[in-house]
């Protein structure tokens, strides 16, 4: 439920209605639109509490048709947010690349890919220390080890690190190496490990999982906004569908309809929607043209020797190519691309 104060309402009524609300049993949240105040009530609430609330002085409205994932909703929290993930911001006015590896497998393979996607214009490092995988004999990754070479690969190009934590033990362990922590969609509604990640102060990346709905998702971040972590970025990763000609099915319109329901930013992977990599630049440029914040792809120096995903990752040459395509897009859109240095060709459209 939100209550919409009138306008002119002063400091002392706006406190005396939180004071009543949380002496309710309520957590509350206030935000702001359009010079309206407008507090939320979180978790559910009955009507008698509406009714009681709809005539305390100054509230000018009450609304119970709002959505359970209240902190992540535009209803509560109408203005756009941007999440700042090692000064770099996403949610802004350009469109932020995240490339890397799937897995780490060496110190010469992530310092290579590093360098590489850098030069290319991605604006943070992605890398994977703990690997959830279908398999029990798939690989695995290489843990506290991954995440050391991960620490000298930014310290290498300068790139911030997004590296997946899969365990609540893990959560502080990933948190000292990692810029940000990565919730994979295997883990979306892994819900202790989700307020464990909303303990601790870095920003979230959280994937969709493969059968969610996209309310599914916003309850899923809403698990870690509660917990006290408000820096959560969203990701759209394909969906299993009937269609087995991709791995996944991309859902481009997850990107609109998340931007209307939540303000949180919405990035997109094309790389596991996929699950080819010449099929992923031109998932990319449609992610972009649809209103993306920013894209995950993976790239591996050597994709016919990766541990892990090498069919669908683009080498460091195909990325460069690729990031020409998108900023030509970007550029359409009126999006650039965060970081891009190179100038588009004078036969762009």
């Amino acid at each position: 439920m939100i209550a919409i104060l009138a306008r002119g309402v002063s400091l002392r009524e706006k406190a005396d209605i939180v004071r009543f609300l949380e002496s309710e049993g309520h957590r509350v949240s206030v935000g702001t639109l359009d010079g309206e105040t407008i507090v939320g009530v979180l978790g559910p609430c009955d009507d008698g509490l509406a009714s009681r609330l709809a005539g305390w002085p100054g509230v000018r409205e009450t609304r119970r048709d709002v959505p359970p994932y209240a902190l992540v909703s535009r209803e509560h929290h109408p203005a756009t947010s941007t999440v700042k993930v090692a000064g770099i911001t996403i949610g802004g006015d350009d469109v932020v690349v995240i490339a890397g590896p799937c897995s780490v497998e060496s110190e010469e393979q992530i310092v290579a890919a590093a360098r590489g996607v850098a030069a290319a214009g991605a604006r943070l490092l992605r890398g994977g220390a703990f690997k959830p995988r279908t398999s029990p004999y798939g690989f695995q990754g290489l843990g506290e080890t991954a995440l050391r070479l991960l620490a000298i690969a930014r310290q290498e190009t300068g790139l911030p690190v997004v590296s997946e934590v899969v365990a609540t033990e893990d959560v502080e362990l990933v948190a000292r190496y990692a810029d940000m922590l990565q919730v994979g969609a295997r883990n979306m509604q892994n819900f202790r490990l989700l307020a464990a990640c909303g303990r601790q102060p870095r920003p979230v990346l959280l994937k969709r999982a493969h059968m969610a709905t996209l309310d599914e998702l916003l309850l899923a971040a809403e698990y870690v906004v509660a917990n006290g972590n408000p820096r959560v970025v969203l990701c759209e990763r394909g969906i299993r569908t009937f269609e087995t000609a991709t791995r996944n099915t991309l859902d481009v319109s997850a990107v609109p309809v998340l931007r209307e329901r939540s303000h949180l930013p919405v990035i997109v992977d094309p790389s596991h929607a996929a699950g080819r990599r010449e099929w992923v630049a031109p998932l990319a440029r449609a992610a972009v043209a649809a209103g993306a914040d920013g894209l995950l792809v993976e790239v591996h120096p050597d994709p016919a020797h990766a541990l892990s995903d090498g069919r669908q990752s683009l080498t460091i040459e195909a990325f460069a190519e690729a990031m020409r395509g998108l900023r030509r897009v970007a550029a359409a859109v009126e999006r650039p691309i965060a970081g891009g240095t190179e100038r588009l060709s004078s036969a762009c459209p």
